[in-house]
């Protein structure tokens, strides 16, 4: 009989436009992709548009994808990007050079992420992967 691991897998979000490579994409199931017009509240002029890929992450492939992911990130903007992706235990929050493992029921840990994030530049409304924090409306 052959058992099958129970793959506890990740979803979260990656916007194309955050990345230099868009190969790492390759790594990731695409699960739906949305397309939105950059407004002020953005905080990318630079951009007309944000493809937001809905993604999913096997477990497995996991911490391999989010340092991927954070050398692909844009640093041409002052490192202001971040992606992540979540399961019901664990949460991935990547910024360029920097990968947080938070344990999602740790408060402490959410709160350096936040931290770092916001200390990069990231407003506040849009560093919206703590529990608590209702995601911010475009």
């Amino acid at each position: 009989m052959v058992r099958l691991k129970f793959m506890n897998n990740y979803k979260g979000t990656i916007i194309e436009e955050s990345l230099e490579d868009t190969s790492v994409l390759k790594n990731v199931r695409v699960v739906s992709t949305k397309v939105e017009k950059v407004t002020e509240r953005h905080h990318t002029p630079w951009l007309k548009q944000w493809t937001l890929h809905k993604v999913e992450v096997l477990e497995d492939m996991a911490a391999t994808v989010a340092n991927d992911i954070s050398a692909a990130l844009d640093e041409k903007h002052n490192g202001s990007w971040y992606a992540d992706y979540k399961n019901d235990k664990n949460h991935y929050i990547i910024f360029k050079g920097k990968v947080f493992f938070i344990d999602r029921t740790s408060k402490e840990q959410y709160e350096e992420a936040k931290k770092y994030g916001l200390s990069l530049g990231i407003p506040e409304y849009q560093v919206d992967f703590h529990p608590e924090v209702k995601e911010w409306r475009r």
